[in-house]
């Protein structure tokens, strides 16, 4: 059985950094103290054996990841942004279009449970103004911009092996037979084509020895 799904992710940007100058009483010239900006959240791609469809990309085609924020005064560095998790069936291939190209480019294939794997990380933060002091300036007032995240296409495609196939006339009870000899759930009802769809059951086969 094969399932196909594409969508788009996009990591988060980094935070820019900060320009500014430390204030205090009496001390008319403090120096530079602006913080670096955080980083931005990664797509991580993480298997799951629990699941066995990309269905719910049918509904979801983009994911986001969180923007890191700026940095502040007082040397404070911004929050990094939170990355954002995509779980996927065991038997995923996820794979990108080459430029200039029909051919595609598998970037991850998830063989076993709990696999991860990072897709887009996130843009870097950018350096405040205190990552820029030297011997002639000693109050710039420069910062760097926080790198921007990545914007990725995917093809997401599961392919199960199964180990039996039940075919049968319409109607003729396969998918009463699927619910009773497995844990899957397909719709049952007194009328033709009800399961337009593969369904895939899981049998636990303890043999002895």
């Amino acid at each position: 059985m094969i399932d196909q799904a594409s969508i788009k992710i996009i990591s988060g940007d980094g935070g820019n950094g900060c320009i500014s100058g430390r204030r205090e009483k009496y001390v008319p010239k403090g120096g530079p103290d602006g913080g670096d900006g955080g980083g931005g959240g990664s797509i991580i791609f993480k298997s799951d054996a629990n699941i066995n469809t990309l269905r719910y990309f049918q509904y979801l085609k983009k994911f986001v990841a969180e923007s890191g924020t700026p940095g502040k005064p007082g040397l404070k560095h911004g929050s990094d942004g939170k990355d954002l998790e995509i779980t996927v069936p065991v038997g995923t291939i996820i794979s990108t279009k080459l430029a200039n190209s029909d051919k595609r480019q598998v970037l991850a294939e998830f063989t076993s449970h709990d696999q991860t794997s990072v897709l887009c990380k996130g843009g870097k933060g950018g350096r405040g103004n205190t990552k820029f002091v030297n011997s002639i300036n000693q109050f710039p007032l420069l910062a760097e911009s926080g790198e921007h995240g990545i914007n990725l296409s995917v093809f997401l495609e599961l392919r199960l092996l199964a180990d039996v196939g039940i075919i049968g006339s319409p109607n003729a009870g396969k998918s009463s037979l699927l619910t009773f000899l497995s844990n899957a759930s397909p719709k049952v009802a007194d009328y033709p084509f009800t399961t337009l769809e593969p369904v895939l059951g899981v049998v636990e086969h303890l043999s002895k020895s």
